[in-house]
């Protein structure tokens, strides 16, 4: 029986996000019911919003990660039951090849499962009090809901006394920032390391860093509040972009040859050839901000090869999310995840104040928190 439930809803792409009553239709068979208990907020939610993504209005966004109790789940679910504490992810066909041979980041359907708007059905999973049919299943999930339809294969079942506020951003910003360093990078003890871009995203890769043992950790922004709470977290050395040329810069740290591994948050064209361009020999280069399709940046061809280097693309941080989950939960046990000091907590109900908080860079990674 379909249900009530409150949703942030954009009625129009650019226009504000409204709170509003919203109808949660029934569970399918390869699907969940998850009461919301935390949301993060994430930048990609607010790019889809203003229609940097085909995106069609009205539509309930939110990827990052809901977080909750089950309420009910269909018959062919295996891996979770009512009762049970999750996190949420991307979705994923299962079937394809990257699927099959365990690249589940790169699934062939990524794009139509997660920004398609709609069930592989062509069914929403949420509509208006009046019958209208909402953009809802984002990433599999569409958490800026009180009550959230879930696919299988964006449930992360979690430990019961997990702390679902701080995990919410493991689907998206968290994942994607330690799995860049642990994965795409495989940053090695010893190794010199840059961060371009310390928002979220890169402040939980510089938490990475440091568990891998990096020797040089060096943090990059405009932001002097954001390279302090880098060094707190790890970073060796700071440089403000805004201030000087950034690859002299680095190699007065780290030596004459360069990085041995990089890795752009910021998506910026400039940002990231600067970035490539301070790779040592044999250095490897990552992007994983987002940005508009269609950008395109330049590089020195000749340099590129006969240095050796590379410059590769990950997407959520090469990361499946039910391994990442266990191994992140394990390392803030241990403390070596100061998950608290990048975040901030705020009642659903003071929204816009979260939202402007991330749009101004007054807060690092916004949490929303659901009765």
């Amino acid at each position: 029986m379909p249900q009530n439930a409150r949703a942030l809803i954009v009625r129009e792409l650019g226009g504000p996000l409204t709170f509003e009553d919203v109808i949660v239709d029934d569970i399918r068979s390869n699907e969940a019911l998850v009461k919301i208990e935390a949301s993060g907020i994430c930048r990609t939610d607010l790019n889809a919003a203003a229609g940097h993504h085909p995106i069609q209005p009205p539509a309930v966004f939110g990827h990052e990660v809901g977080a909750g109790t089950v309420l009910k789940v269909g018959e062919s679910v295996t891996g979770v039951q009512p009762g049970d504490k999750v996190l949420l992810s991307y979705s994923i066909c299962r079937i394809c090849k990257q699927c099959c041979s365990g690249n589940r980041a790169y699934c062939e359907k990524i794009l139509a499962l997660n920004f398609g708007g709609t069930r592989a059905d062509g069914s929403s999973a949420l509509t208006l009090p009046d019958g209208q049919a909402l953009f809802s299943s984002f990433f599999g999930q569409s958490s800026f809901s009180s009550l959230a339809v879930v696919n299988e294969t964006s449930l992360v079942k979690v430990p019961s006394d997990t702390p679902l506020n701080l995990f919410a951003p493991l689907g998206c910003s968290m994942e994607t920032g330690v799995g860049a360093i642990f994965n795409t990078l495989d940053v090695q003890p010893g190794s010199t390391v840059a961060v371009f871009g310390v928002g979220s995203l890169g402040l939980y890769a510089i938490m990475a860093c440091k568990l891998r043992q990096a020797k040089e950790i060096i943090a990059i922004d405009i932001q002097p509040s954001r390279l302090e709470l880098a060094k707190d977290l790890g970073a060796t050395a700071t440089i403000n972009s805004s201030e000087g040329d950034v690859a002299d810069q680095i190699r007065t740290i780290c030596g004459t040859n360069g990085l041995e591994r990089a890795l752009d948050c910021s998506g910026v064209a400039k940002i990231i050839e600067t970035m490539i361009e301070s790779l040592g020999t044999r250095g490897k280069a990552c992007s994983v901000g987002s940005n508009k399709p269609g950008t395109r940046i330049s590089i020195d061809v000749h340099k590129h090869f006969v240095k050796g280097t590379q410059y590769v693309g990950s997407h959520q941080g090469d990361s499946d999310p039910q391994k990442m989950a266990p191994m992140l939960i394990k390392e803030h046990s241990l403390g070596n995840l100061p998950l608290h000091k990048v975040t901030t907590f705020y009642n659903v109900d003071d929204f816009q104040r979260a939202l402007d908080d991330v749009q101004s860079g007054e807060t690092v990674k916004a949490v929303l928190t659901w009765p």
